[in-house]
């Protein structure tokens, strides 16, 4: 979770940067009780340690359905790494992942 957190706003309903709309909401998919408990205390923990003042906004939800996403979504960085929008949005999250979470990273990704 602390990737996670660490990755995206979120503070910012159903927006990351310049997408917007629910399909672009901070949102945890749960299957236990367990992981719900966790998932509310670290955003809990958040909350009291964020010093902004904004809201944490993270929605935590039990996983009901998944409809696996359409063969042109998967793997969009891969085939696509050239385009801008990757180079803008997606570049220098994978900067900052391998820079401040190189020791939980898999080798091949290092």
């Amino acid at each position: 979770m602390t990737v996670f957190f660490a990755t995206h706003d979120p503070t910012t309903r159903n927006r990351q940067g310049n997408d917007v709309g629910t399909q672009y909401r901070s949102i945890i998919l749960t299957t236990t009780e367990d992981q719900k408990r966790e998932a509310d205390a670290f955003i809990q923990e958040l909350d009291f340690a964020d010093s902004s003042g904004k809201p944490i906004v993270t929605e935590v939800k039990t996983l009901d359905l998944f409809y696996e996403a359409e063969d042109y979504h998967k793997k969009y960085y891969e085939r696509n790494a050239s385009q801008p929008y990757c180079q803008v949005v997606i570049d220098p999250k994978l900067k900052k992942v391998k820079e401040k979470f190189a020791g939980l990273m898999k080798k091949t990704h290092a």
